[in-house]
């Protein structure tokens, strides 16, 4: 048996940040498999029914098969009937496999917003005994500086007087942002410890004008909540912009290439995309429909068109295409 040490039988997940959630991931399956590089690694998704495969992979086990991790992004989609079947076939576990349910929900007032017919299963409330349950509510606005200070430890970075305060005033509450800007940090301290012989890891404030979400909105995190729904986010992503002329015309650009990528992954067309954005794009082109995706384009069209012809103003028409754009990606994606 490859896994070492005591392991439990299927995990819950439950976080609504991804980046988050893949470093938890990530923990475990290093916890239980160490060094051992010969267990598979297999992704499903809770907006489809579970497959054939998902079924064999979590439960058929070979004299000699491979251990393997099965994780289920999105799990709480699953419907109620599919998730009672799974709650009696998880009674009797396979040896050779360590499942994981991401439960990829908000929380409010400290509780994750669970589906009733998952949170009444027996095997989740068996999992919740064992200490086989992960909840983290994520980041919230005052949790940034906490988890930029945890995160500045961790990459040997060190915030000068005042650069620190300045630099959480300017971030959303979102890993993937935080980590992104981060990064940037450990290059741009080594860069300048070379040139000047001064100390590595420092930063200091004239630092953070660097930053790409300070000051200014950072169109792609814009984008990205637009498209998970996140109207909150988008609001306040929006509002760090002080030229709503230069943020509205980018964003309809951004906006109609993803509307004719997602139309594209949809009919089977293969598409070029960055490694970072593949996994997401060809999520959601599987979630929206052909519908939801025309009205999405017709809205883009017709925030340019009004625009261009006089009939609003651009704040009027940048907040509307905001706010319609969100709302439809959020049926989808609730």
């Amino acid at each position: 048996m490859p896994i070492t040490g005591r392991r439990p039988g299927f995990n819950f997940l439950i976080c609504p940040d991804s980046l988050l959630l893949k470093r938890r991931l990530e923990e475990q399956t290093t916890a239980f498999f160490h060094q051992d590089t010969s267990w598979e690694r297999h992704v499903h998704w809770g907006d489809e029914e579970p497959a054939k495969a998902f079924w064999d992979q979590l439960f058929l086990q070979g004299m000699f098969g491979k251990p393997s991790v099965v994780i289920v992004r999105q799990a709480q989609q699953w419907t109620a009937a599919v998730w009672k079947q799974l709650s009696k076939a998880l009674a009797r576990p396979s040896s050779q496999c360590l499942p994981f349910f991401c439960l990829e929900v908000p929380f409010d007032k400290g509780n994750p917003k669970i589906p009733a017919y998952i949170a009444k299963l027996s095997c989740f409330a068996f999992a919740d005994k064992q200490g086989w349950v992960w909840r983290q509510d994520g980041i919230n606005e005052r949790g940034v500086k906490r988890y930029v200070q945890l995160r500045a430890g961790k990459l040997n970075l060190r915030f000068q007087p005042d650069a620190l305060e300045q630099f959480c005033a300017c971030l959303p509450p979102d890993a993937l942002v935080i980590e992104n800007e981060m990064q940037k940090f450990v290059l741009l301290t080594l860069a300048r410890s070379k040139k000047t012989g001064g100390e590595q890891g420092a930063i200091s404030a004239d630092m953070i004008a660097l930053c790409a979400s300070s000051a200014e909105c950072d169109i792609f995190a814009l984008l990205r909540y637009i498209e998970s729904g996140n109207l909150a986010a988008v609001l306040r992503e929006a509002a760090r912009s002080q030229e709503r002329d230069i943020l509205f015309f980018p964003l309809l650009a951004l906006l109609a290439r993803d509307m004719r990528i997602l139309w594209r992954l949809k009919v089977g067309e293969q598409v070029l995309l960055f490694a970072s954005d593949a996994e997401a794009k060809n999520c959601l082109a599987k979630r929206i429909d052909f519908a939801t995706l025309s009205r999405c384009m017709v809205l883009v069209m017709d925030a340019e068109r009004q625009v261009k012809s006089g009939q609003r103003e651009v704040d009027q028409s940048l907040d509307f295409l905001m706010a319609e754009m969100t709302c439809e990606f959020k049926r989808i994606v609730a």
